[in-house]
């Protein structure tokens, strides 16, 4: 069985994370209000940000980073931010935010309660803390060196990835059903095809679902930073394993594999290694 490659990360001060998990759930809460009265609702505008194919931003999108931000400046205005509607800003603490204000904006104009709100941070060797949050269902998956958990408005239980299973018995998922490019999708395929089931669409709960326990695979391409490393901070933390298709560091997205532990991670990445990709 092959040993994943990424950076090996230094564990963070306790209070550091709690005070870092802290300010996180004050963004995520006023994500969830910023967010909420838009979804469902009657007329709301989107812009396609793609001259060719569809990548739709709504007003909610773009207020929902800006509200996070606030409380960043508010709480934590040394730490660095890279957010996908605002960009980059700087910072002196050595700490990165990374976020993604909704990440299934596709399935937030179409009503479909798939999308979340994805909040990371890290130092340079990637996320320590991720959040996955899906506002309509009140479910926030939160995970850290303090371990993975599932909140539910008062209700929080710590979670945990699959056991290992044989790949013929596991569950796979992406979100759309070509991958990426043809190569990518033929890869994507070849793990598929030896899969018990294979499921799409589903954004990022699809992570949240590998991170408690639920499905035991992932495969994605074409992946922004903004994209995995909230996702990829949860699962490490609840147990699985995230890397590149390669077996590389995965915080820079691209072509990425999210796993429940590290016997099917290597399973399956040994499919995607021989696939002519």
């Amino acid at each position: 069985m092959s040993t994943p490659s990424h950076p090996t990360r230094q564990t963070p001060d306790p209070q550091l994370v709690a005070e870092l998990t802290r300010v996180a759930h004050l963004m995520a809460d006023a994500a969830r209000d910023v967010i909420l009265p838009y979804f469902r609702s009657a007329g709301l505008a989107q812009e396609n940000k793609e001259a060719v194919g569809y990548d739709p931003v709504t007003i909610a999108d773009r207020e929902a980073e800006a509200a996070m931000r606030d409380i960043l400046a508010q709480h934590r205005p040394k730490d660095a931010i890279f957010g996908e509607e605002m960009g980059t800003k700087t910072g002196t603490s050595g700490l990165k935010w990374v976020l993604d204000p909704i990440d299934g904006t596709r399935a937030f104009v179409s009503g479909t309660p798939t999308w979340g709100v994805l909040i990371a941070v890290g130092g340079a060797d990637g996320p320590f803390l991720g959040i996955v949050d899906q506002p309509y269902i009140g479910e926030r998956f939160i995970g850290s060196p303090q371990g993975a958990h599932l909140i539910r408005g008062e209700n929080q239980q710590s979670i945990h990835t699959r056991a290992p299973r044989p790949l013929p018995e596991a569950v796979v998922f992406t979100t759309f059903p070509e991958v990426g490019s043809a190569v990518e999708q033929a890869a994507f395929k070849a793990v598929a095809s030896r899969a018990q089931l294979t499921r799409y669409g589903m954004d990022c709960y699809a992570y949240a679902l590998v991170a408690c326990g639920q499905i035991d695979l992932v495969i994605e391409a074409g992946l922004n930073a903004y994209d995995i490393q909230g996702p990829l901070a949860l699962i490490e933390a609840a147990g699985g394993v995230v890397t590149d298709w390669q077996g590389g560091p995965a915080q820079d997205g691209g072509r990425v594999i999210a796993a429940a532990n590290a016997e099917i991670h290597a399973e399956a990445l040994a499919i995607l290694r021989g696939a002519p990709v």
